[in-house]
């Protein structure tokens, strides 16, 4: 009968070939197995793939870092000794040589809605590209206030710096001023109104709304209602803020009447374009603060046979994917929500070099990723 035990695989050798650990090494994985196979089971390390190719670790390491300081034909070699050897440099060893834990937290809330969820997308791609790992935690809710044991859990996990990507609602930011000075890690803020000190990296919804609102005065629309996203949400404010400044600079008057508030939902977009219809019946447009809610705003128009756009035309906000394929398809201000993820990662690592080359020198500034209009059918008179 074989007796099988649990062995430790010690390995203390760093990506440039060196001995970083102590005597008694560092922990680096468990492999099950009789002593017999232990031999055939052992790591690879970047001392093996130095000797397979006929060259130095440091070669070896510079290869990995996409260094540009090695010969073409010596690159190629030691990729394919790499690929055929299976080698995988040390998260672990990386981490010792480098001080620091190539982590970043992530805070977030509200992944069932579509804007968060497709950040988070972007976010985890580029983290992965830069070689970065997450420790996510999600919110149970938008309101949320007290951030201080969420941060501190994220610090005492050794994080790089944080990602708050959690959306301004109401005052579920205003810890933000009396908490940040105790961080002692760089942290960006998505989705938010500018603050004085803070690294911001926003779409600039406002923008995007008066763009919207343009086109339809420019295709000769001006009873142009609004259903707007659910009050306190700092996005909502701003969205509304862009199609009332459109139509003041117009000449136009804001009438109360000629706003309903939706939830972002496409529920609540049917019910308001019901209101809308009731309390302002002869409007001839209507700019609505996300796709989800624009596209109910279709069907019902559909149902009612009022046609779109020359009884009433509709621009969205988003640019979801099914805004494409709804009848008429529909306007949309297009935001990049998976590009935002990605900014916001890229502009994280970069304050992390910064303050380390610096000694936590780091400038803030708040970074505006401009939305695109996306002209469909939905709102233009051919």
């Amino acid at each position: 009968m074989k007796i099988y035990l649990c062995y430790i695989v010690i390995d203390t050798v760093n990506d440039n070939g060196n001995d970083i650990g102590n005597d008694n090494g560092i922990l680096v994985k468990f492999v099950w197995g009789s002593g017999e196979t232990m031999a055939k089971g052992k790591r690879i390390t970047i001392k093996h793939v130095a000797q397979e190719a006929s060259v130095s670790t440091q070669t070896v390491s510079r290869v990995l870092n996409d260094r540009p300081d090695v010969a073409p034909e010596t690159r190629q070699r030691v990729k394919e000794i790499i690929d055929r050897l299976g080698y995988q440099p040390s998260a672990l060893a990386r981490s010792l040589i480098h001080q620091r834990s190539y982590t970043l937290g992530v805070v977030t809330a509200g992944l069932k809605f579509i804007g968060p969820s497709r950040t988070l997308n972007g976010i985890t791609f580029q983290a992965e590209e830069m070689g970065y790992t997450l420790l996510l935690k999600e919110l149970p809710s938008f309101d949320t206030n007290d951030a201080k044991p969420i941060l501190d859990s994220l610090i005492a996990r050794q994080v790089d710096g944080v990602i708050w990507a959690v959306p301004e609602v109401g005052n579920n930011h205003d810890w933000v001023m009396e908490k940040l000075p105790d961080l002692h890690v760089p942290i960006l803020f998505l989705t938010m109104r500018p603050r004085e000190s803070l690294s911001i990296v926003s779409v600039d919804n406002y923008r995007g709304a008066r763009i919207a609102t343009e086109h339809l005065l420019e295709n000769g629309f001006r009873k142009i209602a609004h259903i707007a996203g659910p009050a306190g949400w700092w996005e909502s404010h701003q969205r509304q803020s862009g199609w009332e400044d459109a139509l003041k600079d117009a000449g136009l008057s804001i009438i109360e009447h000629h706003i309903v508030e939706g939830t972002w939902s496409s529920a609540s977009g049917y019910r308001a374009i019901q209101k809308l219809l009731e309390q302002f019946p002869d409007m001839d447009a209507v700019f609505v603060a996300n796709d989800q809610m624009a596209l109910s705003v279709l069907q019902f128009a559909c149902q009612r046979k009022i046609q779109v756009p020359e009884e009433l035309a509709v621009v969205g906000f988003d640019g979801i994917a099914e805004s494409a394929y709804f009848w008429p398809p529909l306007t949309t201000v297009s935001q990049d929500q998976h590009l935002l993820g990605c900014t916001v990662v890229r502009e994280l690592v970069q304050n992390i070099e910064r303050g380390r080359q610096e000694k936590g020198i780091i400038k803030p500034k708040v970074e505006w990723l401009q939305p695109e209009l996306i002209i469909r059918q939905s709102s233009s008179i051919q």
